[in-house]
């Protein structure tokens, strides 16, 4: 299962292709990915965690299950997943009002 808080594309310890020396002519997206495809899969990541979440505890209400640890983790792992969303949402809304409140 992918992490979805990493940064796709760029490993620890590792160049983007754009800031490696020597690297004219690579596009501008990390491992040919846009921002765009990015964030849409980000989001829809945060979603299946959050929906594997509601089931995990939909079983142990419903008595299907009794291994909570698994269900605390993926409810966890769901809010830190979605907290994380949620700072890039707002760090992405802070630079667009940095860039509005720009003089051209």
């Amino acid at each position: 299962m992918p992490d979805p808080l990493s940064i796709q594309g760029v490993g620890a310890g590792q160049l983007s292709p754009v800031s490696q020396p020597g690297a004219a002519g690579v596009s501008g997206t990390a491992g040919g990915k846009s921002f765009n495809e990015i964030l849409l899969n980000s989001l829809d990541e945060v979603n299946r965690l959050q929906q594997e979440a509601a089931q995990g505890v939909e079983k142990v209400a419903t008595g299907e299950t009794a291994n909570l640890a698994e269900v605390f983790t993926a409810v966890r792992k769901a809010d830190v997943a979605f907290s994380m969303l949620m700072e890039m949402r707002n760090k992405l809304v802070e630079a667009y009002q940095e860039i509005q409140q720009m003089r051209v």
